[in-house]
């Protein structure tokens, strides 16, 4: 993944994550005050929907999505190739997979909106596409280029 993608993302999920943090409390402070926060629910749901989506390439990219490491550490290192190889294989196919029915998917429901704030199902369904077609990417580039080696702590 380049730095400038990199960047680009981590300044996205930080922006996402803010107002994650920031709707749900103007919607205790504006109910306090007896003012109405209309849709502040639905909203919450599209930043973390956003959030988690777009987050997920560079959870890939670093290397620190959940493992089972324990099971791979018991075999011998010819196997544990093997088994990353068929990993990041059985990954791109997933990744791609999904990200290609996310994009039709899309365009099926280009009319369709949430009910409340009217926001486009267009806008979900494009963070999904961007977060498994970015994963997809990162794990092709994971065969050529590993990231770090497990750092599972095994008792």
């Amino acid at each position: 993944m380049t730095a400038i993608l990199k960047k680009f993302l981590t300044a996205l999920t930080v922006l996402l994550l803010f107002g994650l943090v920031l709707v749900p409390s103007l919607q205790i402070v504006m109910r306090t005050l007896g003012v109405p926060f209309i849709g502040s629910e639905e909203l919450t749901r599209f930043l973390l929907i956003c959030l988690v989506f777009t987050g997920f390439p560079l959870v890939v990219a670093t290397g620190e999505n959940i493992v089972m490491g324990e099971l791979k550490a018991a075999l011998p290192k010819a196997a544990q190739r093997i088994v990353d190889l068929a990993i990041s294989v059985a990954a791109i196919a997933v990744t791609a997979f999904v990200a290609y029915v996310t994009y039709r998917t899309a365009f099926q429901y280009l009319s369709n909106a949430t009910p409340t704030l009217k926001i486009p199902f267009w806008v979900f369904l494009s963070a999904t596409f961007v977060g498994f077609a970015g994963a997809a990417l990162v794990h092709l580039w994971h065969l050529r280029h590993p990231p770090q080696r497990d750092t599972n702590i095994s008792i």
